[in-house]
């Protein structure tokens, strides 16, 4: 077993079967070389920015189907009012909607319904680069 550090992974959406979802897909160790992960589920805009706010999170999948309150607003969002903010991951039903992650300032995006095959490799990606650095540089 590896000696990678642990990480926390926020996962939004306003629907429960969706963070189940993407907790079933990645799983709790998307890699061999990275951590253990740890879910923090939210339902609301308000609960990310709250949770991101206190500190401890590593990366945030965002559902940008959520209502009232997208993933890619709260992308945008943490991009602007954080300064330290995670990594940025938004889910997308419509690949014609890469853009719109893109102009979030998302780090990555995932496709939804999500491919088990797919998200541990895009998740493992995120947390090493985001948990490998020192806290100073993130």
């Amino acid at each position: 077993m590896s000696d990678a550090a642990a990480a926390t992974v926020l996962v939004y959406s306003s629907r429960p079967e969706v963070r189940a979802a993407v907790r079933t897909a990645v799983g709790r160790r998307p890699a061999s070389d990275v951590g253990p992960v740890t879910y923090v589920e939210c339902a609301t805009g308000q609960d990310v920015v709250d949770t991101v706010d206190g500190g401890g999170i590593d990366l945030c999948i965002l559902d940008a189907e959520a209502q009232p309150t997208g993933g890619m607003a709260l992308s945008r969002q943490l991009t602007a009012e954080v300064a330290d903010r995670p990594a940025l991951c938004v889910l997308i039903a419509r690949q014609p909607d890469r853009w719109l992650a893109h102009w979030s300032l998302a780090d990555a995006t995932l496709p939804f319904p999500i491919d088990p095959l797919t998200a541990p490799a895009v998740v493992a990606d995120l947390l090493r680069e985001r948990v490998g650095r020192p806290a100073g540089l993130r």
